[in-house]
């Protein structure tokens, strides 16, 4: 495999994991605009464990993560407060405020950035993403993914059947918080350096489109939408000054058209139906 495809692989596995840190809290009616700043919080986390305290890459990644779900757990109580615009706008200033905390802490490096001792080979980071995959596709097929549909499809007819409505929502949070802070881990230490700058809005608003142009419907609308959103902009290197904005065109029509994303429950009905016919 050239350099160039695997960089271009483990791009698409770090967009994944990202894509499904924002997918558990959406799929809970939850729009979580801050996910780099929980990536950053694994990230940071990680490299310190693993260059002050001489702890095992492989402990420091899910110690990283853990702490990121935490943090997600401990912020989202009060945060999950509040709903729609109001809830962007609050993840939003918490991605913020924790990207300006590691900015200017001088103990990770502050403004200068971060070296990071242990390195993980890109076939780590494709396991790392291949599990996200199946731990989700497992989570799918459990009581909780049908809570997280019952409370995003309506909270009140979700409690009246005993749904503990907050509960969900900021399990769905933290969960996510801690799949983000597990990307953000292993982000730094395949790239051997973070820098807080890294780890801005646009990271967090590219992650959410990734999941909404693939659909939050079934749990394989992240992954195609994150495989989408990494591939077709190299696809049309080619076209250098145009493709970007090929791509919007193409992004902006496709969501007019089809806005409930490109991965539905109906379309998977529709398979599962046409199986059995293909296969008589």
């Amino acid at each position: 495999m050239s350099g160039y495809l695997t960089g271009v692989l483990v791009v698409l596995a770090f967009n994944v994991m990202a894509a499904y840190a924002v997918y558990l809290p959406l799929a809970a009616g939850q729009l979580n605009l801050g996910i780099a700043g929980f990536m950053a919080i694994g990230a940071y986390a990680a490299a310190y464990l693993t260059n002050e305290l001489g702890w095992s890459m492989w402990t420091a990644i899910p110690a990283g993560s853990a702490l990121a779900g935490l943090v997600g757990l401990l912020i989202g109580i009060p945060v999950l407060r509040t709903h729609g615009i109001y809830l962007a706008l609050a993840t939003f200033a918490l991605g913020q405020v924790i990207a300006a905390i590691f900015l200017n802490l001088d103990v990770v490096g502050a403004a200068a950035g971060y070296p990071v001792a242990d390195y993980a080979p890109p076939v780590a980071v494709f396991a790392a993403a291949i599990g996200v995959v199946l731990v989700m596709a497992l989570l799918s097929r459990t009581r909780f993914a049908l809570y997280l549909t019952a409370v995003k499809s309506d909270p009140t007819v979700a409690n009246l059947m005993g749904i503990s409505v907050r509960g969900i929502q900021v399990a769905a949070f933290a969960l996510g918080a801690a799949v983000a802070g597990f990307g953000g881990a292993f982000y730094a230490h395949h790239y051997s350096f973070i820098e807080a700058q890294h780890f801005n809005v646009l990271l967090s608003v590219f992650t959410v489109l990734y999941v909404l142009f693939g659909g939050t419907q079934t749990v394989w609308g992240p992954l195609v939408g994150a495989v989408f959103f990494t591939l077709v902009p190299e696809a049309l290197r080619a076209s250098a000054e145009w493709r970007y904005a090929l791509f919007a065109v193409f992004i902006i029509l496709f969501m007019a058209l089809r806005p409930q994303g490109l991965v539905t429950a109906s379309l998977f009905r529709r398979i599962r139906r046409r199986a059995p016919e293909a296969s008589s």
